[in-house]
């Protein structure tokens, strides 16, 4: 028996279909009247990227575009991260940084893939400079999952981020603006309160909410299905959902940097639910991806009247 989900997991439609949902939610939204028009512009191509990353990895065996359209869709449901220049550009270059890593799988010698890889990480710091706290974390699932770690990779992957603030220097210099990196690289030392989850909105809690639940039931997915995908996608998933994971403790740890940290677990979870809802086929499943679609569309709907955002 064939359910709705599987015809609608398969279809080439689908993502034409989220496209003009994205374009309906924008306007309402008010794209047009704030001029939101380069965050749009990376919002598609953050999602043509995404897919990108879908096709030169495999993550899903068959034919099927849920990575894609459901990180647009995520990404809209959570319309208060839109007005931010800083989401998008963490969201693209957080995907280069995925396409760039991978493909070092296995060798390594790949230490081109690896400083592109770390210096989209490095364009990702000038806007969010908290993500070098991950560096260590990628280091370890560097040598574990991707099996590319060594001396020349390490140098490569330091070189990498460094390499963007070569531009920004030579610009700050330009402008004399000298005292911008001090002042860049200090915020790494100033935390704010621990576990103050009190400074976040109810729209941005049932968000986050409803994405942790989302990876919560893709990562339980593909545990006990991982057997069926090839050792590469395994490896690939499992760097995933480590890091995924690691996005939520750093929100539950530093909540003040919760917009962009809930639009990497967009980005990161895309996939793993993806792997899910394309690949389930079961009764329950079934019922299920009906149930994730409508508390999609309830909570994009809820966050459309949200009051001025409490993040600049």
């Amino acid at each position: 028996m064939t359910y709705p989900q599987t015809r609608i997991a398969r279809s080439r439609w689908m993502l034409p279909t989220v496209a003009i949902y994205a374009a309906i939610v924008c306007l309402v939204e008010g794209v047009v009247t704030q001029q939101l028009w380069l965050q749009i512009i990376l919002l598609a191509v953050s999602t043509l990227m995404i897919a990108e990353l879908n096709n030169a990895n495999s993550l899903i065996r068959i034919y099927s575009r849920t990575v894609s359209s459901s990180f647009l869709i995520m990404t809209l449901m959570a319309i208060f991260l839109l007005p931010s220049i800083k989401v998008a550009v963490t969201q693209l270059t957080v995907i280069c940084f995925f396409l760039f890593l991978f493909r070092a799988y296995q060798n390594s010698s790949a230490t081109g893939w690896v400083f592109y890889a770390f210096c989209s990480l490095g364009i990702t710091s000038i806007v969010f400079v908290q993500v070098l706290f991950f560096m260590p974390i990628l280091w370890i699932l560097m040598a574990t999952n991707v099996l590319a770690f060594s001396a020349r990779t390490f140098f490569a992957s330091i070189l990498g981020v460094i390499a963007p603030y070569w531009f920004v220097g030579a610009y700050m210099f330009f402008t004399n603006d000298l005292d911008f990196l001090p002042r860049h690289f200090i915020e790494l030392a100033q935390l704010g309160p621990v576990f103050d989850l009190s400074i976040l909105d109810e729209h941005r809690l049932t968000t986050g909410a409803f994405i942790l639940l989302l990876a919560i039931i893709g990562s339980v997915h593909f545990w006990i299905y991982s057997y069926l995908d090839k050792i590469r996608t395994r490896m690939i998933y499992e760097i995933l959902i480590i890091l995924d994971a690691c996005c939520f403790v750093f929100i539950v740890l530093q909540p003040q940097h919760f917009d962009v940290l809930l639009a990497m677990n967009i980005l990161i979870t895309a996939p793993i639910i993806g792997h899910y809802l394309a690949l389930s086929h079961t009764k329950v499943s079934n019922i299920c991806f009906f149930i994730i679609i409508a508390l999609a569309l309830l909570i994009t709907v809820y966050n459309l009247w949200i009051p001025s955002p409490i993040f600049s």
